[in-house]
This record gives structure tokens, sequence and C-alpha cells, in this order.
């Protein structure tokens, strides 16, 4: 048997120290993790990144079927609001009032400067207990005058003393009293004037006259303040503006050519310019029995059927008259709901709608009914016053991030 020729096995040095594969391997290991990184990253991307999406409420039946009447525009009013100024003309003192403080009825909002007012008060309390001493001292006085008239009198029974001794004695008596009687007018004179030096002393704290919301903030601390417009114009006339928003209301002029069609409780929808997919529902407070007769307008004031804290004093609204809703039909279940038909879409042989539910997309499966001009009735699946989407990507998915396209 011949031996095994082991020379085949042997590595040559060039063979053995040759790293030209080497680096050719690692670099496309290094594109490889690259081109996957990036991919990775831009499908994370396209996840992350919001998606705009047009949205609506589901409304039901009978606000699908209300008739708009008349539209008109115009802006949020509080009826209680008010610029509380001052009594009296002082320096600011220390200022409580700041934008956005929620106050109650009779908060401080400032203080005024007191010196002045408190040496009045301590002067006025001065004058009173000094008549108030004299006239302790004329009772003491009036009692021994009694005494003595008492005394002249009996002396006059026995003989020993003269009628004009019992005169004078009982003149005494009698002025003593009438100056007890013009002191005690002048301690009541005095009382008068510490209940004004009170009063002006009392007109230095400034308060909230309701629960409201301070939107204005007119004084600081060290200004002058008065009641009147005074100074040339460097005194305030305010200290802070107080809005009360449980009265926030809506004013609009409607023309008076269209103003048979408005009447008092009649329905409203009010749209906020900030909200324009928010529908508020809203009625008719009162006519303003008076026109403009440079407009040519009546305003109208409307109420809102429920308050929010985004209605804000000065907002801009758009407003639709509503003709009178007719009676819900019997044959139509009281639970349907009203979507534009863009809103409901087919997968998988199911209806579903998109809803938007903190910032993402919610799937849900609805049942559909029959159609209202450009909206669907939905019979089950959502309830009412629920944010849809409308319009959005095709390949829109559950728990895809969206936002609402303004």
């Amino acid at each position: 048997m011949l031996p095994a020729d082991l020379s085949a096995l042997k590595i040559e040095d060039h063979s053995r120290h040759s790293g030209g594969g080497s680096w050719i391997r690692w670099f496309a290991v290094i594109v490889g993790v690259l081109v996957i990184g990036s991919g990775i990253f831009f499908a994370l991307q396209k996840k992350v990144t919001p998606v705009e999406v047009v949205s609506a409420h589901a409304t039901s039946p009978g606000q699908a079927q209300a008739a708009t009447l008349l539209n008109a525009s115009g802006y949020v009013t509080p009826r209680r609001r008010a610029t509380v100024a001052a009594k009296i003309t002082a320096r600011v003192e220390q200022m409580y009032a700041e934008e956005g403080m929620h106050v109650k009825a009779g908060q401080v909002l400032a203080i005024l400067d007191q010196s002045d007012y408190r040496v009045r008060l301590n002067s006025a309390i001065a004058d009173r207990d000094s008549t108030q001493a004299t006239l302790s001292d004329l009772q003491v006085n009036l009692k021994n005058a009694e005494v003595e008239l008492h005394r002249n009198e009996e002396l006059q029974k026995s003989g020993v003393t003269t009628q004009q001794a019992l005169d004078n004695a009982r003149t005494t008596v009698n002025s003593y009293k009438a100056r007890i009687a013009a002191t005690q007018q002048a301690i009541a004179a005095a009382e008068s004037k510490i209940r004004i030096s009170q009063q002006d002393l009392d007109n230095c704290t400034v308060v909230s006259p309701y629960d409201g919301i301070i939107v204005s903030k007119d004084a600081q601390r060290g200004e002058m303040v008065s009641p009147i417009s005074a100074g040339g114009g460097f005194t305030r006339t305010g200290l802070a503006t107080v809005v009360d928003m449980n009265s926030n209301e809506v004013e609009v002029d409607v023309n008076e050519s269209y103003i048979g069609r408005v009447y008092e409780h009649q329905p409203v929808t009010s749209t906020l310019d900030a909200y324009p997919d928010w529908q508020i529902p809203s009625h008719v407070r009162t006519i303003i029995p008076t026109a403009d007769r440079q407009k040519a307008t009546v305003k109208v004031r409307i109420s809102f059927d429920k308050l929010d804290p985004r209605i804000l004093p000065d907002m801009g609204v758009k407003v639709a008259f509503l003709e009178e809703q007719k009676p819900q039909d019997k044959k139509q279940p009281e639970h349907a709901i009203y979507l534009p038909k863009d809103a409901v879409r087919q997968s998988d042989g199911s209806t579903i709608v998109y809803l938007v539910h903190d910032g993402k997309a919610e799937r849900r499966a609805v049942r559909t009914g029959g159609t209202n001009g450009d909206n669907q009735e939905i019979i089950a699946g959502l309830n009412d016053g629920e944010q849809v989407i409308v319009r959005g990507p095709a390949d829109l998915h559950d728990g895809q991030s969206v936002a609402i396209k303004q």
C-alpha cells in the first residue's frame, strides 16, 4: 500500500496572507445592515407620522331632518360682564386679580391705599369719644341740679327761701337737660361721621361682584384709580374685568326682511369659527324689540342648550335657525343616527367606519339602514355625537395615528 501524500494539504504562504476576499464580504454585510436599518426606520416613520383626515360628528335623525330656515353670524357675548372699578380715588396698594383667575362673589381683587381714610376714621372716633365725655359730665351736673331743685322746693314750702332761688334752681336743671340733649345729638352726628369714614375705608377693598373669571387686568400696583376719568389719562377708571362664563350666549344681527322667520325658543345650531366641526345645539332666547335703521337689522340673542369651557367670549360664531323638528317616524329605530356616506366603508364583507379616539383611528363595525340625501343611516354600532372619519387614506387601519384637518 502506497503512503498518503500529505503535501497536498499544505497551505502556501501567499494564500495564507491574502485578504482580498475578506474586505469585500465585510463591505457587503455593512451595506446590507444599512439597507435593512433604513427600511425599518422609514417604516417606523410612516407608522408614527399622523395622517390627515376629515372628520364629522354623528347626528341623530331629528337633527338630520331639521331644515335650515336662515343663517346668520355673530359673536359669543356674556350677559354678565363687569369692569370692576373703585368707588373712591386712591392709589393701588395690592393687586390680587390676574388674567384667567377664577373668582368667587366677594373675593378680594385689590386693596387701595387706606392711610388717609384710616386717619379720618380715627379722627371721627376721637370726636365722638370727646363728646361722650362731655355728656357724662353734664349728666353728673344734672343730677346735682335736680337735688338742688328738690331742696329749694322743700324750703319754699317752709317759707325759708325765696321764689327767685327756686326759679334759678329750676332753670339750672332745664339748662343741663337741654345741653344733654344737644350733646346726644352731637354724638349721633359723630357716629354718622364714623360710619362715613368706615365706609370710605371699606371702599379701599375692591371685591368681585359675582362668580366668574378675570379676563382683563386693567391696573397695576402703584397706579392711581378713580371712578371718574381724571389726571389727564394717567388715572385708571377700572381695576379688572370679570366675566360670568355661565352667562355666555350668542348675539347675531338678523336682516329685518327675514326676522319673521325667527321666534323665541326656536331651535338653532351654533358653530364656532374655532371649531367648525362642532355643532352646538342652541335656541333663541329673545328678540330685541328694536331695529338698527343704519344696518336694517334686528338683534337676536341665542342661548346654548349646554355650556362648554371651549366657548369663550367674543368668539366668532355662525348660527343656523332651524324649523320646528318633525315628530320622529315610529318605524325608524330610536337609536338610529346619521353619517355622511363617505364615512362608511366596506372591508372583508363587513360595513365599518373609523372613529377618532385619542388621536388614533379606531375601527368600528356598524349596521346601516336607509339614506337621507347625502347621509347614511346607522342603526347599530355608533352613539350620537361620536367623531367619525369622513375622508382619509384608503389604507387607513385600526390604531393608526391621525390628525384632524382643519
